[in-house]
C-alpha cells in the first residue's frame, strides 16, 4: 500500500487574465506539501491568452 502523504494537488488560476475580459482561463495543476505551505500559493506563470508571465494564485 502506498503511504498517504502531506502533498495535495491544487489548480493556480491567473489573477489578471479577468480583467482584461478576453474570453478563456488560464490555469495550471501543481501540488504542494501543505504542511510546509499551509497558505494559498502565489507564483508566476506564463499566460499564453496574454502572452506574457503573470502571477497565479491558487483557488479552492
Amino acid at each position: 500500500m502506498a503511504k498517504r502523504g502531506n502533498r495535495v494537488q491544487v489548480i493556480l488560476e491567473c489573477t489578471e487574465h479577468k480583467e482584461t475580459g478576453k474570453a478563456g482561463t488560464s490555469r495550471y495543476i501543481t501540488t504542494k506539501n501543505k504542511k510546509n505551505t499551509p497558505d494559498r500559493m502565489e507564483l508566476k506563470k506564463f499566460n499564453p491568452i496574454l502572452k506574457k508571465m503573470t502571477v497565479h494564485k491558487e483557488i479552492k
